[in-house]
């Protein structure tokens, strides 16, 4: 490894000293990383950066701060095991800042995230106007999470839930026989109401609207459940002979009308996969006592500045920051110029805004008299005002200020989430303290970097050290040290090819990371023409207001946009849903998805239609981020149906059928096959109180998954066990004359990901990967062209390397006679695309619009368009 010397600024006995460290795949790593630096690791995906920085260093010094606590604090905690590594000398403290999915919990805003709702139910309970004769209330009754604060008619939620006859029958011209009644159960019990409604007396074979009115409402809506006698199998003349006959039933049925049976399974059901199919059924419309915002009566009739705590919290953070500004600065009077209201005129206007509501001065945030405050209101309020005031600026340094406080966190990006942990961490102004942050430029647009950049700085500056797992070039160039780490991933990584300033990195034949750190942009290749043209016309949704948009057939389109410009809302929402409703198609929920637990349904479909070209397209496929899988018994092998290949493979081999083992036999889900000792998990937990939990592997199985008569079956020398242990590139050579099996397997190389194991957890998978793996298996599939494909950020987490591998994929889509849309900040992949559509200008209520559209080249001459000066750099102009 390289041995530069280090820069005046930092100091050689301020460092990090890591010796012997052998987590994941790293291969007995020594490296020393100054302190008080921003600090990058670099290298390509599964390189072994992350086990670095986040598995080693982190885990370390989160190891040694809980040793300082109480063995009893010790046990309420779940701690991180172990990192297997000799030792670290020189490590501070240290906070991880990762990348992660929102809670899948409505009640979890940005607002609680960051802590401002906190700050602000403070600033209405002790500074708010209140109405004449009204006590003052609490900080929790401004709270829609406490039952003292919650709207009584939608119990905080904001929205009201109901299933209708449209969602739940969406194709009256069937019958009841033919699953009309779209709302009730698969399977069995779906068929067990229909037998009992033959029972009594429904006419299942006519088209539903064809019923009389009342015999389809009270299908759909009664709350009777009478249970009857019912005939399996027979039809209804028969049924009604055995009813005459009084013949003994096959069973006793209880009947549920379908509005009962989707309400009472959303409520009570503890499958999340339940919860989100029967959440199809529902439609949510906003509270009618709160009108969306949440709490009770007597909380929205106290005012600040004009508006109530509920509409307050629903304006981006700009505008609260513009409205609570005045009050901040100690301004509550009215202006100089304007004659005081008299005190009729002042009871008048607070009677009027009592009895509206917040509707009196929702639409006009520029209203900043907060009148008829005490000395002790004033101070207070200037003092909370002030706190968020503050708090709010540096949200909005870090591009965050079109979110709003009551945003839920299930609807944020990961990139958001770290940024608003992040914004926490710069005002906690803490020294002497080690941050580890992972890719904190992913899903920002180039623009945003520089804020980003700055708040990195901020926090460096005061005394910390600052660690960024990235593969973002403009952050890996401005770190003052970097950690390369390679050259390959998997087991071709682990080594740390270089530590020191960036610009060393160029003398480091080795490093894949320094071909793309110091070349010159390449020029972008000529763009394909068009095939046709999907035309979106009148598209409401979020932020996009009535906007009309064009997608070229047959190409590859990047939609670009600063942050929260309505990229997403356009293409991974309208788009989908769209084309979604023209093909027929409905998502199945599966146990892999990570929008589960659903907590209802969505309050704002898509306005807008397809005005041409759908005919064009058989076919959508959404590739999101979402994990293939909750456990770790889903893999990379399971997921992408290889694994059903490889354990054919091993039924078939001589000594399985002499011991008629099939196919199942070969999965460690099943009993027969697995380590009964362990149950398939190949390890097992040794409980230490108010130590980490240790994982040890089976002493069974010895981690392999499988029992002793499974392990005996081999084929080529190799059991099945280690064949789950082999890298994708490692299977390749392995399985050379199995076609079935090589097929997924070259795909999966070809993607960049030949590095991960067969056998590797879904749990452990990034975002990115997940969605690679996701692209793979859809790539196997022949294809016949005509098909849509949306992804959001295929290059999160992809190294520079990576990302060509990535886009020679995509493009053989569409050479294919596909269709590509991706939302995408890398510029190297909007520059490589046939038709770049630029969204905003603005973030949130400033965006919205299409701002240019066209040619990479055409955007980058784009006047309006925000994206468009980083993309003349990076096509070289």
């Amino acid at each position: 490894m390289a041995k530069p010397s280090l820069p005046r600024t930092l100091q050689p006995d301020a460092c990090i000293r890591v010796r012997g460290a052998r987590e994941h795949n790293l291969k007995n790593v020594d490296v020393d990383i100054p302190r008080d630096a921003l600090v990058a690791f670099s290298g390509v995906s599964g390189s072994g950066k992350s086990s670095l920085a986040f598995g080693t260093v982190y885990a370390e010094a989160q190891r040694r701060y809980l040793e300082s606590l109480s063995p009893y604090a010790r046990r309420l905690i779940d701690q991180v095991g172990v990192p297997d590594v000799d030792a670290i000398d020189g490590l501070p403290p240290a906070v991880a800042l990762q990348q992660q999915r929102g809670s899948a919990n409505v009640r979890s805003t940005v607002g609680s995230v960051t802590t401002l709702s906190s700050l602000l139910r403070m600033l209405y309970s002790r500074a708010g106007t209140y109405p004449a004769g009204q006590p003052m209330l609490y900080a929790e009754d401004f709270s829609p999470n406490t039952p003292q604060g919650a709207c009584p008619r939608c119990h905080g939620l904001g929205s009201v839930y109901e299933a209708t006859e449209a969602t739940m029958v969406p194709d009256p011209s069937l019958t009841i026989r033919e699953r009309a009644i779209a709302a009730w159960p698969p399977a069995w019990h779906g068929q067990n109401l229909r037998d009992i409604l033959v029972t009594l007396g429904y006419d299942v074979d006519r088209p539903w609207r064809d019923l009389p009115r009342k015999d389809r409402d009270w299908i759909l809506y009664t709350e009777e459940q009478p249970t009857v006698p019912v005939y399996a199998g027979l039809s209804p003349a028969q049924t009604a002979e055995a009813l005459r006959g009084k013949r003994e039933p096959s069973y006793m049925g209880t009947f549920t009308s379908a509005r009962r049976y989707v309400l009472h399974t959303f409520a009570s059901t503890q499958s999340a996969m339940m919860k989100k199919r029967v959440s199809r059924y529902m439609t949510g419309t906003a509270c009618p006592a709160c009108q969306g915002r949440r709490l009770k009566p007597e909380a929205l009739a106290v005012t600040f500045a004009g508006l109530d705590i509920g509409s307050l919290a629903h304006l981006p953070l700009a505008r609260i920051a513009q409205a609570l500004r005045p009050a901040a600065e100690g301004r509550f009077a009215a202006p100089a110029d304007t004659p005081a209201p008299s005190a009729a005129a002042r009871r008048r206007d607070r009677a009027q805004r009592a009895a509206a509501g917040a509707s009196t001065h929702a639409g006009n945030p520029d209203v900043r008299r907060t009148p008829d405050l005490s000395e002790e209101k004033r101070i207070a309020a200037q003092r909370l005002a002030h706190d968020l005031v503050e708090r709010i600026g540096t949200l909005e340094s870090l591009g965050l200020g079109y979110l709003s406080l009551d945003r839920t966190t299930p609807t944020l990006s990961p990139g958001e989430l770290q940024r608003l942990r992040l914004a926490t961490q710069i005002r906690a102004n803490l020294f002497g303290v080690v941050y580890v942050l992972d890719e904190p430029s992913a899903g920002l647009h180039p623009a945003d970097g520089a804020a980003l950049h700055t708040a990195l700085e901020r926090l460096r500056a005061a005394g910390n050290t600052v660690f960024v797992v990235e593969h973002d070039l403009d952050t890996l160039r401005r770190a003052d040290w970097l950690v390369d780490v390679g050259p390959g991933a998997g087991q071709h990584g682990g080594t740390v090819l270089y530590s020191g300033p960036p610009a060393g990195l160029r003398d480091v034949p080795a490093s894949v990371t320094a071909r793309y750190l110091f070349d010159a942009p390449q020029a972008g290749r000529r763009p394909r023409a068009p095939a046709g043209w999907l035309a979106l016309t009148g598209i409401e949704r979020n932020n996009l207001r009535g906007i009309d948009v064009r997608f070229p057939l047959g190409a590859f389109t990047a939609v670009t946009g600063i942050s929260g410009s309505g990229k997403s809302s356009l293409v991974s929402q309208a788009l989908v849903e769209l084309v979604t409703a023209h093909l027929g198609q409905q998502h199945e929920p599966d146990e892999s998805d990570e929008d589960l637990p659903a907590w209802g349904p969505a309050l704002a479909p898509t306005g807008g239609r397809i005005a041409d070209g759908a005919d064009a397209i058989r076919r959508l496929v959404n590739v999101d981020q979402k994990p293939i899988g909750r456990t770790p018994r889903s893999n990379l092998a399971t997921y992408t149906g290889l694994f059903d290949h490889v354990r054919k493979r091993y039924a078939d081999t001589p000594q399985a059928r002499k011991r008629h083992y099939n196919a199942g036999r070969f999965s460690f889900n099943v009993a027969q096959g697995r380590c009964e000792t362990c149950e398939g998990e190949g390890f097992v937990e040794v409980e230490l109180l108010f130590m980490p939990s240790v994982y040890a592997p089976c002493p069974a199985c010895h981690g392999s998954r499988y029992n002793a008569e499974t392990l005996e079956i081999t084929w080529n020398g190799r059991n099945i066990a280690e064949v789950l242990a082999m890298t994708v590139d490692d299977a390749l050579a392995f399985f050379t004359e199995e076609p079935a099996i090589r097929r997924p397997l070259a795909v999966l190389r070809d993607i960049g990901l030949g590095y991960l194991r067969l056998g590797q957890p879904a749990t452990e998978l990034s975002g990115g990967e997940a969605q690679r793996i996701k692209l793979a298996t859809e790539l196997q599939r022949s294809q016949d062209g005509r098909s849509l494909y949306v992804l959001d950020e295929p290059t999160t987490g992809l190294h520079a390397a990576d990302v060509g591998r990535l886009m020679q994929q995509l493009h053989g889509l569409v050479d294919a006679g596909n269709t590509v849309v991706v939302v995408e900040h890398n510029l190297r992949v909007i520059a490589d695309a046939d038709w770049v559509i630029d969204v905003g200008p603005g973030a949130g209520e400033a965006g919205g619009n299409i701002v240019a559209a066209g040619t990479p080249a055409q955007v980058a001459r784009a006047r309006e368009s925000v994206t468009a000066r980083y993309l003349r750099r990076a096509l070289g102009e």
